[in-house]
């Protein structure tokens, strides 16, 4: 339920901010919604427990608004339909304010309606195919143009990579993506026959067959890559299966986009050294920023817990998100969406993110190879990139631009200078 105050309460709140004294009775509600059982688990929980500190942090500041801010969490147990059940649950039953949540692009567009319809605010901090812009959603993670593009870029560039095996569990964010990516390799020369994609189910184990295939792609000597697109568990059994097979980077380097920290917290990683992730943090990033959350994060969480890419992204969005309710004087969402436009925050690789008006933030893009401790070796960093939530390697999408501050749409046709709004693009 949306609170609004006048300004001398928030001058009150500013005042006890200091004593972590709370100047309402209700609290500000902030829904979680992460699986915390099923296969996503493995990268949900710490998630999960990010907000938990974040909420606990902002509580010893004064809240926001002179308010206690109060987690709602819940479980959706990797069950894409029970996202938008629970999503309702959290809009309707425990009225929250916001909700944080969902890391594969098939939980978030089961939710999309339920938040759409009942004008709820989103924000969504992993990695997605892009291809869609709600009102009702802030996209935290990357955009392709901010890592599948460049982690390609990389592949082409630098290691010399000719044919390319494009892994992926069968889901929405895989499949678009490759589509993406499928046009963007043939843009640059390479031929349909040397890109080999394949899909798997969640929580899939037997990979023998499938990187027999992938090898098999360089039979004839050319440099095979792979750019994978495998989310959840189903990594554990992929990275085993390279292994067994005697397979390093130097034979055929994998770049993931769903692998950090978290991920490799739980392999024997001896094996992995060198294989690549592209993502737009680290742990591994050296800032000042970053030595204070990493310490933050393990006093609370234990030394053996580490930090990855979607945790910054909620740590930066939920800190916007604190700013625009403050400067807003109210959590009703179209208020605090109209106050993110522009909205600022030091991220923690030395930079600032922006939160632009397609929704969607300006945001380094880091290679990082595998190193012996499940950490990454930042090998290629660049400056903020733009995210554009509409690609231009798919012809349909390239005449298509985002901007609900000025022109109010999510899918403008910069051709016919008309808005359209296809809800089954969704």
């Amino acid at each position: 339920m949306a609170k609004l105050f006048p300004l001398t309460s928030l001058v009150t709140a500013g005042l006890l901010a200091s004593t972590s004294a709370f100047a309402c009775d209700e609290p500000v509600k902030v829904g979680v919604l992460h699986s915390l059982s099923g296969t996503m688990a493995i990268s949900e929980t710490t998630l999960k427990d990010t907000m938990l500190l974040l909420i606990e942090e902002q509580n010893a500041k004064g809240g926001v608004l002179g308010c206690e801010i109060e987690a709602v969490v819940v479980d959706p147990a990797s069950d894409w339909p029970l996202f938008a059940e629970k999503a309702r649950e959290l809009l309707t039953v425990h009225e929250v304010d916001v909700i944080f949540g969902n890391w594969t692009s098939v939980s978030r567009k089961s939710v999309l309606p339920v938040i759409e319809e009942l004008n709820g605010l989103l924000f969504y901090p992993v990695q997605y195919e892009g291809e869609e812009s709600s009102k009702n959603v802030f996209y935290t993670g990357a955009a392709p143009n901010q890592q599948a593009i460049p982690a390609t870029d990389y592949f082409l560039e630098e290691l010399g990579v000719e044919k390319f095996a494009l892994l992926g569990t069968d889901y929405v964010y895989p499949r678009t993506t490759n589509n993406i990516l499928e046009s963007y390799l043939k843009s640059k020369g390479i031929a349909e026959e040397d890109i080999f994609v394949n899909y798997t189910p969640f929580g899939h184990s037997d990979w023998a067959t499938i990187v027999a295939d992938v090898v098999a792609l360089g039979a004839d000597g050319k440099q095979v890559g792979v750019i994978s697109t495998i989310n959840g568990d189903a990594n554990i059994g992929f990275y085993k299966e390279l292994a067994a097979a005697g397979i390093s980077a130097d034979d055929i380097p994998v770049v993931a986009f769903s692998v950090g920290e978290e991920e490799l917290s739980g392999l024997d990683t001896s094996n992995l050294v060198g294989h690549l992730a592209a993502w737009n943090y680290f742990q591994s990033a050296e800032s000042e920023a970053n030595t204070e959350w990493v310490a933050k994060w393990k006093a609370k969480m234990g030394e053996d817990r580490v930090t990855n890419d979607p945790m910054e992204a909620h740590y930066i969005g939920f800190n916007m998100w604190v700013n625009a309710v403050t400067e807003a004087g109210t959590t009703d969402v179209d208020a605090v969406r109209t106050a993110m436009y522009g909205q600022e925050f030091p991220n923690l690789t030395g930079g600032t993110a922006v939160m632009l008006p397609n929704h969607h933030l300006a945001k380094p893009v880091l290679i990082g190879e595998i190193t012996a401790d499940g950490q990454f070796d930042i090998i290629s960093q660049t400056e903020e990139v733009p995210g554009d939530a509409w690609t231009d390697y798919l012809p349909e999408s390239a005449v298509l631009k985002s901007d609900w501050q000025t022109l109010g749409c999510g899918m403008y046709n910069t051709e016919t200078e008309t808005c359209v709004q296809l809800t089954s693009n969704y």
